[in-house]
């Protein structure tokens, strides 16, 4: 019986292969035989998860006619891999992607740094930063003080706890967005209100327009729910959306969903100006496609004279077109996992009833502590801490980098938690591995791309400061030098770094 769950066609995996390249090499730079750059290639599509575990590989000729190389580097690609305990083979099956015994699965998302790593490991995958206190502490107080009335009760709150759905609808309606509680439905973070948006609206097969680049974890969540990504490139630097692609996406393909971000996009920090919003509404419209905005970078502005443009849901203030997301998980603090959907009445009452079959609702205790937040001020200061925080870590990041590898090219965003990254040439996917092997965790460009877009890109959190954020741009510099000069074979271990 074959072992493999999915298969990888020839042209896709030459796909993704091809777009690992390097820069070309200098003098000096010892390149490694084609089977094995081969075999390498492979492995890091596997170690990323852009192939998935368990998945077919083309045949050895039909590889070989896709790639212009001979069969026989192909064979001996595939015998390393399956040495190396990332390919099995039987005969009459074909051979499939596997990962070593005692080896972690790839991840296809980004996922924390597990705890007991931080020693050792600088984390840049995670765009995530501590908890503000003293305010998530007040916060845990303030909802245990209003816990007993809802302890007498089921617990269950499909729709969320009312006297949040109130307080987030009041804040809507002072951002000029009238608001009703019936438009609202608190979620287990903003993942969960994508999960139950893309389940209401796009099932299996469906097409949705993303930004090209988009949130990596967004991306795999569609993807995973059957959907068919049609990405829209975004404009260069910090522009914003290109209205001419997405027009044509819109007519041409007919999405039924289109997910944006348009406040300090993620990875770019993208800020969509007011007409741009305005006409990506209007262009939605017409197209029929429902118009999904991420918000959850909207309150981490960095600068103090920006005057940030109206929400996209400004411009339909109904929710028949737009439905906006909204988390306390990057303005506050990851491990609060409350998130939020505004919609249109009718879209939240369905959104409801499909959740039953789901997770029933979200921890009352966690609601209790945003509405003490957003009920007494202590949301806004803690705010205000988390963008002196964030701005303080992207001036150290962006000085750090500048110094220690110059030819990296990139916009300094005024708000959000992430820079964007052109690496001068390299490959992101090698360079992540490479940083792995020098003690700094960084997730490559393709992660936030489709079919292996990206390559030459990383993505670089404000999750670190100071001096912290000096040794990340150093083990980076060494990443790249390992790369830059051929070097293969373990690295020094990184020393353990303590802030």
């Amino acid at each position: 019986m074959a072992q493999w769950t999915s298969a990888v066609g020839a042209a896709q995996l030459a796909r993704l292969l091809n777009s690992q390249q390097d820069r070309p090499a200098g003098p000096g730079t010892r390149r490694p035989p084609a089977y094995r750059a081969l075999a390498d290639g492979i492995r890091l599509l596997v170690l990323e998860g852009r192939v998935p575990v368990a998945a077919r590989l083309p045949a050895e000729r039909e590889l070989a006619l896709a790639l212009s190389v001979s069969r026989t580097t192909v064979a001996a690609a595939y015998e390393a891999i399956r040495t190396e305990g990332f390919l099995e083979s039987r005969r009459g099956a074909g051979s499939w992607t596997a990962v070593p015994a005692g080896n972690p699965l790839p991840a296809r998302g980004l996922e924390p740094l597990p705890p007991e790593a931080l020693g050792s490991m600088i984390d840049l995958g995670c765009a995530a930063l501590p908890a503000p206190e003293p305010w998530l502490t007040r916060a845990v107080q303030g909802a245990l003080e209003e816990l007993p009335p809802y302890a007498h009760t089921h617990g269950d709150y499909p729709a969320g706890l009312p006297a949040l759905r109130a307080m987030i609808a009041e804040r809507y309606t002072r951002r000029g967005i009238p608001t009703m509680p019936e438009q609202i439905m608190v979620t287990t973070g903003a993942m969960g209100a994508m999960d139950a948006i893309c389940h209401l609206f796009a099932g299996r097969g469906e097409r949705i327009a993303v930004e090209s680049p988009s949130y990596a974890n967004i991306l795999q969540l569609m993807r995973e729910a059957g959907a068919r990504l049609v990405p829209v490139a975004m404009s260069e630097g910090l522009r914003g959306w290109d209205l001419d692609r997405w027009r044509q996406v819109l007519r041409e393909a007919a999405p039924r969903l289109a997910y944006v971000v348009a406040d300090f996009h993620n990875p770019t920090g993208a800020l969509a100006d007011e007409d741009q919003r305005r006409r990506l509404v209007e262009a939605a419209r017409s197209a029929g496609t429902v118009l999904v905005v991420d918000e959850t970078m909207s309150e981490l502005y960095l600068e103090d004279d920006l005057e940030m443009p109206r929400p996209v849901s400004a411009f339909d203030p109904a929710g028949s077109s737009v439905i906006t997301v909204g988390s306390a998980s990057k303005a506050f603090w990851a491990g609060m996992r409350i998130g939020w959907v505004r919609a249109a009445p009718d879209v939240i009452r369905s959104l409801v009833a499909a959740r039953a079959y789901a997770d029933l609702g979200t921890p009352v205790l966690e609601q209790l502590a945003v509405n003490w937040l957003l009920s007494t001020g202590g949301w806004e200061q803690a705010v205000e801490l988390r963008r002196k925080q964030a701005r303080e870590n992207r001036d150290a990041l962006v000085a750090a980098v500048r110094t220690q590898l110059p030819s990296w090219e990139f916009s300094v965003p005024r708000g959000g938690l992430t820079l964007w990254v052109r690496t001068g040439g390299l490959s992101g996917s090698r360079l992540a591995e490479a940083g792995e092997r020098v003690g700094v965790r960084v997730p490559s460009g393709p992660r936030f791309g489709v079919d292996g877009a990206f390559e030459g890109y990383v993505r670089l959190p404000f999750t670190v400061g100071g001096a912290v954020a000096e040794e990340a741009a150093v083990r980076l510099a060494a990443a790249a030098h390992l790369l830059e000069t051929g070097v293969s074979g373990p690295a020094e271990a990184p020393r353990t770094f303590v802030a």
